[in-house]
């Protein structure tokens, strides 16, 4: 989408591959929507395009009521750009402006407040507290439409300062007040809604554009699982996906199930869809920080469409991406845990579980612990291998976060005794979930930039790479 009407042609056609790529919105009603709404298409004129959600709020406009521009997938181009842009928008996704603020983020960027506010404004069309802030309601509308915490409650969970903020936010965004938001959720209203808490499990649908390969996800975290920490029960197609999880203000547990048949029609067209999620929190205001862990997980803001055209154009690749179009580079729910995992394999991952990981307070079935933290593991085994990266993930030597940069992540886990580039490239894929990381190997060209992990994941899918 490079210009204005090439963007209105999309609209027009409603095409959904560009949900959450862009938004549009329009001056004579003061709505916003994903380029796949199906309402009566604008006329051209009277329709103004956005970057972001939240730039389109920011210019006074509110969320459309029937095609929810807030529940889109997110924009495929934070996972792939490695610049200031795009590690900002993957630290707001993880709650960091909530926690931490502007000075936070910047910070963790190694920019001024000031410039990054200038970057982000500049290009998307609004700073940070601006974005934050678009996340918060969404977050909002979630808690307050699936659960039935107290308004109150949900001002906080959400990550709003106050509940006259919160109440002033969701009026400006959807045009409603909380009450009626809960009221036109379906069900109609806490006597016909099934309850749900944060002990009971907050009812998620983690939406993805275009097929989604899911068997091949689920098989490869099945393969993967970690006694104590994660599980993987039932039959192939129907199968669910439980893990527990350590987050800012509590912990948590997942469960997400496998989408049977989510894959390309007959047709050729997919718009998307989305996976079944429950997710139970300690602390609700973990919930917006555990959604974008789980998306990165199973790469749900991943753009099907360009890495199929690329990698489809490859005459080893070609059947490989038309037996399973639209398959998925899975990332990590922790990065730091991810990265002792590909070190040390699963085996040595359930021992060290078994021998250092927090026990949970009131365990779940099989999921009964926490991954063990980096300082934990540093300063019980300190030798070797895992010992030296275990040490430099405690004391900020090797940075995997959102906002990490790759480069100087890899870089410096390359520096590390016993790494070889082998393991740093599964790192770099999965901890810092990379689309175009791979080994070095002259069996890798060029020509699948910038989409290298996805080819490797074809080759595994394949039966081609271990």
């Amino acid at each position: 989408m490079t210009d204005d009407d090439t963007r209105y042609e999309a609209v027009r056609s409603r095409d959904a591959r560009f949900d959450g790529e862009f938004f549009f919105a329009v001056e004579t009603t003061g709505i916003y929507c994903r380029p796949s709404c199906p309402a009566v298409t604008p006329k051209r004129r009277n329709v103004r395009f956005f970057a972001t959600a939240a730039a389109a709020q920011g210019s006074g406009f509110r969320a459309c009521r029937r095609c929810r521009p807030d529940a889109v997938p997110g924009s495929a181009e934070w996972n792939v750009r490695a610049d200031v842009v795009g590690r900002a928008m993957r630290l707001i996704g993880d709650g960091v402006v909530d926690r931490d603020g502007v000075a936070g983020l910047a910070t963790r960027l190694g920019y001024s407040a000031r410039q990054v506010q200038r970057q982000l404004t500049g290009e998307l069309g609004a700073g940070p507290v601006a974005l934050a802030r678009a996340q918060r309601a969404h977050t909002a509308r979630v808690l307050v439409q699936t659960t039935d915490l107290p308004i109150t409650e949900i001002a906080f969970a959400s990550g709003f300062a106050s509940v006259r903020q919160f109440n002033d936010t969701v009026r400006e965004v959807y045009a409603s007040t909380p009450s009626e938001l809960r009221a036109a959720a379906p069900g109609g209203g806490r006597a016909g809604r099934r309850p749900a808490t944060p002990a009971t499990g907050i009812p998620l649908r983690l939406a993805f554009r275009g097929s989604y390969q899911s068997t091949a996800v689920f098989d490869l975290l099945a393969g993967e699982a970690v006694a104590g920490v994660e599980e993987v029960s039932g039959e192939p197609g129907r199968r669910t996906y439980r893990r527990t999880l350590r987050l800012p203000h509590g912990t948590g547990i997942v469960a997400v199930d496998e989408r049977a048949g989510a894959v390309r029609s007959a047709s050729g067209s997919h718009p998307g869809g989305w996976l079944d999620a429950r997710l139970r929190l300690t602390d609700p205001r973990d919930l917006t920080t555990a959604v974008g862990r789980l998306r990165r997980l199973f790469d749900l803001d991943a753009d099907p469409y360009a890495v199929d055209e690329r990698l489809g154009a490859d005459p080893r690749l070609a059947p490989l991406v038309a037996a399973r179009p639209g398959l998925r580079s899975p990332g990590a729910a922790d990065a730091e845990e991810a990265a002792v995992r590909a070190l040390v394999g699963p085996y040595e991952s359930e021992r060290l579980v078994r021998r250092y990981g927090k026990a949970l307070d009131s365990p779940s079935g099989s999921l009964t612990h926490l991954f063990p933290e980096p300082a934990v593991l540093a300063e019980a085994e300190p030798g070797g291998p895992l010992g030296a990266l275990t040490a430099a993930l405690a004391d900020g030597a090797v940075r995997l976060d959102p906002g990490a940069d790759r480069d100087e992540a890899q870089t410096a886990l390359a520096s590390l005794p016993g790494i070889d580039a082998a393991t740093v490239a599964v790192i770099r894929a999965r901890a810092l979930g990379d689309p175009d990381a791979a080994p070095p190997d002259p069996d890798i060209p060029d020509a699948w930039r910038p989409w290298r992990s996805y080819a490797l994941q074809h080759l595994r899918a394949a039966g081609e790479l271990d």
